[in-house]
């Protein structure tokens, strides 16, 4: 398998996990205080939502790349 079809099935796997899901969401620190023996931390979740179309377009474009004809 060449680096196209990698790319291809690539672009196909996040196309179909980003219209399955919508968006991730990931936990990011934002303020860390030391007082004394005592740590607090303030973690807020974050939340990223993939448009449809884009999830689309990534399948569409894995499509075609899986399917292209290359010379080797």
């Amino acid at each position: 398998m060449n680096r196209l079809k990698g790319v291809a099935l690539l672009l196909l796997a996040a196309g179909i996990l980003a219209l399955a899901y919508g968006g991730f969401t990931y936990t990011r620190r934002t303020h860390q205080t030391k007082l004394g023996p005592l740590e607090f931390a303030i973690k807020e979740k974050e939340t990223v939502n993939v448009p449809v179309w884009a999830g689309v377009a990534a399948i569409v474009v894995g499509g075609v790349l899986l399917f292209v004809r290359t010379k080797e």
